[in-house]
């Protein structure tokens, strides 16, 4: 996998990352639009983290560390390039982020419905804590 480059986004790169959401990503998000993305770049620009291959963007994957925890989203590979180490490499530069900046656990958010991606969580180390419920209010109205 030598043509895979991983690097962080850049407020260019947002078009092209949200419609390739649209292909390649599970479940929509209240953020998943320009002013979401633009916002966490422009707060975090090593958050969103982009794996391209002979050019083309070919997966995503958003590690946000708050200064508390490691949160892990949008993990994405194109349906074309899955089960090639694209998922592995991403998690992998999310992961040393994230020990770089003195995270010490990641968690993930994975819709229960989807199964191909509840495998790759696993395959990857991490396990689901049934215990937990995510809560959730929209604060626009």
């Amino acid at each position: 996998m030598t043509d895979l480059l991983i690097r962080a986004a850049t407020p260019e790169d947002l078009d092209t990352v949200l419609a390739f959401w649209k292909a390649a990503a599970e479940g929509t998000s209240i953020s998943d639009d320009r002013d979401g993305v633009e916002g966490l770049v422009a707060r975090d620009p090593e958050a969103l983290i982009l794996a391209e291959w002979e050019g083309q963007l070919a997966g995503t994957v958003i590690a946000g560390f708050d200064g508390w925890r490691c949160h892990l989203y949008r993990l994405a590979v194109h349906p074309g390039r899955r089960r090639l180490g694209i998922g592995s490499a991403l998690l992998a530069a999310a992961e040393e982020r994230f020990v770089r900046l003195g995270g010490r656990r990641g968690d993930a958010m994975v819709l229960r419905r989807n199964e191909t991606a509840q495998h790759a969580w696993r395959a990857a180390g991490y396990v689901p804590e049934e215990a937990w419920r995510r809560w959730v209010k929209p604060l626009t109205g």
